[in-house]
Formats: structure tokens, C-alpha cells, sequence
């Protein structure tokens, strides 16, 4: 039997709520027929999966060329900023039109 509570986790937890946490702690995970448990094999297969796109998702070192205002824009955008660039690069690269305005 399934029992469904929803939580508000903007909202601090009840005693209430607390105590039943508590208490699922002890029970037994129990998959059902819409969430199986997955067998080692296919466990493993994810796992094949992952490494098959690593280098896919491996990003590459480049120098590029900044102005000093472009840079400092970049550097405004705080901690992480050069991810921030990649991405917008990479959407900008995928847009014939932006491509078009900027040749």
C-alpha cells in the first residue's frame, strides 16, 4: 500500500512531519510495477552509456580574444562566468541570424 503526504519544504517540517521521516527510515525500499528495481545488468549498461558521451561532453581549452569591455561584462556575471560564455556562444553559434548580424 502506498501512502502519498506532500511537503511544503519552503515551510519549516512539523513535529508531525519530522516523526514520520523518522519512521520511514526503518522501512524497506519497495519498488512497484511502474519503477522496477533495475538488475545488474542494466545498472550496467547505464553506467556504458555515461562513459560512451564523456567526450562529448568533455569541453575544450581555446584562447579567444576579448575586448576589454566584452570582458569585463563576462567577469561581471560572477563565478563561473566562463560556463556562462561557453553556453551563450554555443546558442549563438545555433542561430543562423545571429551568425548572419555578426559576419
Amino acid at each position: 500500500m502506498t501512502i502519498r503526504k506532500e511537503i511544503d519544504l519552503n515551510k519549516p517540517l512539523t513535529t508531525e512531519q519530522k516523526q514520520m521521516l523518522e519512521a520511514l527510515q526503518t522501512k524497506p525500499v519497495q519498488p512497484d510495477e511502474d519503477c522496477p528495481e533495475l538488475t545488474a545488468e542494466q545498472l550496467s549498461q547505464l553506467v556504458r552509456v555515461s562513459e560512451l558521451r564523456r567526450d562529448e561532453r568533455r569541453k575544450q581549452t581555446v584562447t579567444l580574444r576579448l575586448s576589454p569591455q566584452a570582458l569585463k561584462k563576462a567577469k561581471s556575471l560572477g563565478k563561473g562566468y566562463t560556463s556562462v560564455l561557453s553556453r551563450i556562444l554555443e546558442n549563438a553559434l545555433n542561430d543562423n541570424e545571429v551568425i548572419k548580424r555578426n559576419l
